[in-house]
This record gives C-alpha cells, structure tokens and sequence, in this order.
C-alpha cells in the first residue's frame, strides 16, 4: 500500500512485504561517478534508484510512449530530474 498525501510529498510504504526501502522496490541501481546531493532531502548520495513506467489505461488515442523511467533518491524516493541514454 502507497498512500500519497497532497503536496507534502509524503509516503507511507507497507512493509509487510519486506520492502522497506526505496531500493527494495527499484528496478535497476545506476552509481554515480562522484557523489551528489538529492534536490529534496539534502543527503549526500552515491547510486540512484530507477524503476520503470507502463502506461496502463489511456481515454484518447495518445502519442506518448508506452514505457519510460523514473530515476529517485534511494534516501527519500523523491522522482529526481536526470535522463538515462543508451548508446546502441
């Protein structure tokens, strides 16, 4: 259970399921080449959490991808600003 409240940017994990961490429930960890501080809780971090997106319902014929990313802070799951490029 996620539960959201507001514009506070709060969330309440169930951990009953031995995910009590933003990592826990991460698809993929990328490490940094030098350390960074997260935007939002001011730790000091190393790695960041990616997890992956599907589009499950859509009321209009849509141009958008049907799949993406979201990279976060592993200290605070809060969504960071960064983009993952793949070289072929």
């Amino acid at each position: 259970m996620v539960v959201c409240l507001g514009e506070l940017n709060v969330v309440q994990n169930d951990t009953e399921h031995g995910e009590s961490t933003p990592q826990a429930r991460a698809e993929a960890e990328y490490t940094l080449e030098y350390p960074a501080r997260c935007p939002h809780c001011k730790a000091e971090v190393e790695a960041l959490c990616v997890a992956r997106l599907l589009r499950t319902r859509v009321n209009f014929t849509s141009t958008l991808p049907r799949r993406g990313h979201v990279i976060s802070c592993p200290k605070c799951a809060t969504i960071i600003a960064a983009e993952l490029v793949g070289f072929a």
